[in-house]
């Protein structure tokens, strides 16, 4: 076992006018420096949300088991940091702990009692099993705010059911309402929206939680679910439990899945916002196609009849885009008539954009050799604070020595029973040559 030396933390702080994220004491400024978070998450919906909290300026504590962070196995790998695990716990501290030795759960009630707050996302009922339960590490710490994210709830009959993205996506709508537009098979989507959604969501109530705690000076319990998540955050879910009386001309909730993606003579695509048989809507893309017989087409009389038709409506607007050069001919007319219009770029193209340069968008942060990993910057700009990704991203148990000493000031031989009884342990390289993992 690697026992690690105490150091002093040194923040890391997004300098907006580069794209490295630099060493910047001064601007430890965030809303949220001061607060302590022990970060009991793994994969990605807990993560993000403490990914938001460190990024708000929280010192964020990630607990990992001896296994590890299931990310920290995943591809690609860049001195055994995995980029997929650098994205969501950059800027964390790390300290991994043993709860199965003797004495590990006493040693992390002495942390709690020094947390501001808790966030974890476990099945119910596996923390309080472990004696680290909301209820016990409240009656510790009563202003502790503890934040537990799960699939289906802490109560109800799915309570113990498994659950990851693509499973609550299929069952709360999400992935079979994706299929509708177009009429296809539903198909996984390639994103974890439920597990994104859910942490944001999650770190929205724990700073509701301590800003009611600044009023009360108690804490409490926050249990958030992946399913109901997923349907707060559908837009569309009125549309698919409204049962009353349907006009034929209506275009129910939009329907953004149905508006045109459009090929140019150069090979691009121009994605545009706007139903074409909506009303006001068709006269928009009458006027950037420059086509007024449209509008006395029979076909296309009103939106009913431009439903009936859409297909011959979709056909012509399609053939008019191949008569375009490229994007910005296209956008010029587009706008022009009022409608929003977008080009459609890959990740690589937007991150190499003046736009996400002048924004900060995208950071590099230390690989933990010579070289960078690039990751999204949060997407907050405070007039009077410093927010964003900071530091780098950490070995297992890399940081155990530092926050035992930070947050409970014990001494070096307590530090070393610690780790000399398997309580606390760690797996930090010897060697960290800026080489890629095969």
């Amino acid at each position: 076992m690697q026992r690690l030396p105490c150091v002093i933390l040194v923040h890391h702080w997004v300098k907006w006018s580069n794209v490295d994220v630099t060493p910047d004491p001064q601007a430890a400024n965030g809303p949220l420096v001061g607060i302590r978070v022990l970060d009991f998450t793994r994969v990605l919906s807990g993560p993000h949300c403490t990914r938001m909290l460190c990024d708000l300026g929280a010192d964020v504590v990630k607990f990992e088991s001896p296994e590890g962070d299931l990310t920290r196995y995943s591809a690609p790998r860049v001195n055994s940091i995995a980029t997929y695990f650098a994205q969501q716990n950059t800027g964390k501290r790390s300290v991994s702990v043993d709860l199965a030795i003797d004495g590990a759960i006493e040693f992390v009630h002495e942390l709690v009692r020094q947390a501001d707050v808790l966030v974890e996302n476990f099945r119910p009922d596996v923390m309080t099993r472990l004696g680290l339960g909301p209820k016990a590490m409240l009656e510790l710490n009563p202003r502790l705010v503890y934040a537990s994210i799960n699939g289906y709830g802490s109560t109800g009959p799915w309570v113990n059911r498994r659950a990851y993205a693509s499973v609550v996506g299929g069952e709360s709508g999400f992935t079979a309402a994706q299929a509708e537009p177009l009429d296809r098979q539903p198909v996984n989507d390639p994103h974890s929206h439920a597990d994104v959604y859910t942490g944001i969501e999650t770190a929205y109530a724990i700073v509701a939680a301590l800003f009611q705690r600044e009023r009360t000076g108690k804490g409490q319990w926050i249990n958030v679910s992946m399913a109901e998540t997923m349907l707060y955050v559908n837009e569309h879910v009125h549309n698919h439990l409204y049962d009353g009386p349907i006009d034929p001309s209506w275009i129910r909730s939009f329907r953004t899945g149905e508006y045109p993606i459009l090929q140019l003579a150069d090979g691009s695509h121009v994605v545009i916002s706007g139903h074409p048989a909506e009303n006001g809507t068709f006269d928009m893309y009458v006027k950037a196609l420059a086509r007024p017989d449209l509008a006395t087409d029979p076909r296309f009389a009103d939106a009913q009849s431009r439903l009936l038709n859409t297909s011959e409506l979709l056909e012509i607007i399609h053939e008019w885009a191949k008569s375009i050069p490229d994007f910005d001919t296209a956008d010029e007319h587009l706008s022009e008539a009022g409608l929003a219009a977008g080009r459609l770029r890959t990740v690589t193209d937007i991150a190499s954009t003046d736009w996400a340069r002048e924004r900060g968008a995208i950071v590099r942060v230390s690989d933990r050799g010579d070289g960078h990993i690039k990751i999204p910057n949060s997407p907050w700009h405070f007039s009077e604070a410093i927010t964003g990704v900071r530091g780098e991203p950490r070995y297992r148990g890399e940081d155990n020595a530092e926050v035992v000493v930070d947050w409970l000031n014990l001494p070096q031989e307590t530090l070393e029973a610690l780790q000399n009884k398997g309580i606390l342990i760690s797996r930090v390289p010897e060697l960290r040559k800026d080489v890629r993992d095969t």
